[in-house]
Formats: structure tokens, C-alpha cells, sequence
């Protein structure tokens, strides 16, 4: 499916629940978050079926957040049924961790090879501040875990925070040098009223890549880049068994490339992170809507991406997107 500006829309990013259990401070306040009940949010069977209209109009990827999605009751056995509709040939899955030591050998059995863990610092206090009260140690665990059932590529998602964790970006370098994971650093961006004092938090890659580059060769793999990097600039490094990648939505924002909606967990269908411009399917699905009727509803979110986003890293002023980062789907 084609939008307004030629891109081809065949990835549907779904956020299963708006609930985690980690607070991060990039991510969500600490207070005033109001959680949506049962009822609010999308029921297993109707994302199952937003998943197989997308497929018949070109979708070929999914990628499963939250919130955090294994905090959510039956994720496993939604897993194995996403997993049957014919024609989806990715899914992926976005998690914190905590809980990836439990779930680990599920997910992989239910046909999810591909999976993505935040982590922001390797240090057990740094980690426990920017997620308000996390144990680093669940997550080495849950890492531990998803290298034991097979996940293969394990990306390592970590966000910069400028006089926060840039200090460790050698540190994280260090895990693709001596392990076989994609570390993968992201620009902080401004979204809700998150407890951040951007752009002051803001670092732009640029200077990372800068810093590692004086450590390690970087070695591009622009050349052959594949599906699975999606927006990630990728680089090896000699005699590494992993990679390093960065991904730069403010800096150098890669709008012109972007293939994907947001379906969030209340059912609002998003076209882009950083507008708030949104399509109700809930609504649609609850009154038991025809397949006609839900297509259109696609197609409108397709309509509505922008060009681009209006993101300036230096704006003291900048607009923000009214949801939280665990609501729209991180």
C-alpha cells in the first residue's frame, strides 16, 4: 500500500497494553498516568483481525509493544495465533525484560524469533533511577534466556540521555564486541510531559558514533543492509561477533523511508509517533464492522502520514504528542 508520498506501508507496529511495570523517565510521568481498564483496550481477537485485514493489503511485519506487552494475561497463546495468518512473513517482539527469563522459550515456541530489549544502562543504580525501581539483574536474566531458546538477532535498545548514561556508550560498544547482539543507540525524543529536560537530555548520535569511532573501526554494512535493521545506520566491528547501530529520529530523521502505522492498545490507528492525528478502529470492531468498512479505516491512517515529522532538537518550544511513549507504543 502506497501513500501520499510513494512509501510503501507493509508494517504495522501494535501496542497490546498501555501497562508496565518499569516507569522509565523518558517514557512515561510519574504520576497522573490514568491506565486504561479490560474493556478500554483491544481484545486479542480483534487485533488478530486487524492483523489479517492489514495482510491483505500488503502488510508483511508486525512488531509486538506495549507498554510492556508480557505483562499482558495470554500473551503466548496470541503469539502462536498471530503467528498462523498467512502472509505475515515478520514478527517481532519489544520487550523490557523483566519478565523474558519466564517467557522466553514460549515466545520462541510460538514463532517469534526476532526480539528487541530496552536497557538503558548497565550500572544496577543507574538502571533502578531511569526506571524508577527495575532490577538490572531480571534483565541479564531475561537476556540470558532469549540467547538460551534461540532469538536471533538480539538488539540491545538503549536511549541516550545526555549527563545521564552517554558516559557508558563504550560500555555498551564493549556487549557487540563480546557478544553477538545488536546494540542499538536512540536519540530521546519529546513526547508527553515525560520528566526530561529536553533539549537539554538530547544528544544527537553523531557525537556517540564520534566517540566509539575514536575506540573501534566502525565498519558500515550499508552496503547490504537487510529488512530486520529497519531506520538503524548499522556497523560491525573487526573480530566482533555483534554490531552497532543507530538510529537518529531527531538528528537525521528517516521519514522519508518510514513504512509503518501504530495500532495502539485503546485501538486508535496512528500514522506517525509524532503526530497526533489518529483513526478509531475500536470503535468500528465493536459494532462489528464489515471488512469493507475496516480497510477504508486503513486507508484513511495511511492518508494521514505526514512527509515528515517537525521535530528540531535545538526547540525550547517544540509541540509534543499529547500520549505518553507507553501508550502510543514505543
Amino acid at each position: 500500500m502506497r501513500d501520499a508520498y510513494n512509501r510503501d506501508i507493509n508494517y504495522l507496529r501494535i501496542s497490546i497494553t498501555d501497562r508496565c511495570n518499569l516507569r522509565c523517565l523518558y517514557c512515561r510521568p510519574m504520576e497522573g498516568v490514568s491506565l486504561k481498564g479490560h474493556d478500554d483496550i483491544l481484545r486479542y481477537e480483534e487485533i488478530l483481525r486487524v492483523v489479517s485485514r492489514v495482510v491483505t493489503m500488503g502488510f508483511v511485519k508486525v512488531r509486538l509493544t506495549g507498554g510492556e506487552p508480557l505483562v499482558r494475561r495470554g500473551f503466548v497463546e496470541f503469539a502462536a495465533d498471530l503467528k498462523k495468518i498467512k502472509g505475515l512473513e515478520d514478527i517481532s517482539l519489544t520487550t523490557n525484560g523483566i519478565l523474558l527469563a519466564k517467557y522466553a522459550e514460549g515466545i520462541f515456541n510460538a514463532g517469534i524469533t526476532r526480539i528487541n530489549i530496552s536497557l538503558d544502562s548497565l550500572d544496577r543504580d543507574k538502571y533502578a533511577q531511569i526506571t524508577r525501581g527495575g532490577n538490572l539483574d531480571d534483565v541479564f536474566r531475561g537476556i540470558a534466556a532469549a540467547e538460551k531458546a534461540g532469538f536471533s538477532p538480539i538488539k540491545i535498545n538503549t536511549v541516550i540521555v545526555r549527563g545521564f548514561n552517554d558516559n557508558e556508550a563504550l560500555d555498551f560498544a564493549k556487549l557487540a564486541l563480546t557478544r553477538p547482539f545488536q546494540v542499538r543507540f536512540i536519540e530521546i525524543m519529546p513526547v508527553s510531559e515525560v520528566d526530561t529536560g529536553y533539549p537539554a537530555d538530547f544528544l544527537p548520535n553523531r557525537h556517540l558514533q564520534e566517540i566509539i569511532g575514536r575506540h573501534f573501526r566502525l565498519i558500515p554494512l550499508a552496503a547490504r543492509k537487510r529488512k530486520s535493521d529497519g531506520p538503524a545506520r548499522v556497523f560491525t566491528l573487526p573480530d566482533g561477533l555483534g554490531e552497532i547501530g543507530f538510529i537518529d529520529p531527531v538528528s537525521d530523521h528517516f521519514c522519508a523511508t518510514c513504512n509503518r502505522l501504530r495500532l495502539m492498545a485503546d485501538g486508535k490507528l496512528r500514522a506517525c509517533l509524532l503526530k497526533d492525528e489518529e483513526v478509531d478502529l475500536k470503535a468500528a470492531l465493536r459494532r462489528n464492522c464489515n471488512d469493507g468498512e475496516l480497510d477504508e479505516l486503513i486507508r484513511r491512517a495511511v492518508r494521514l502520514k505526514p512527509e515528515k515529522h517537525d521535530l528540531d532538537c535545538t526547540d525550547k518550544h517544540l509541540k509534543k504528542c499529547h500520549r505518553d511513549m507507553s501508550d502510543i507504543g514505543g
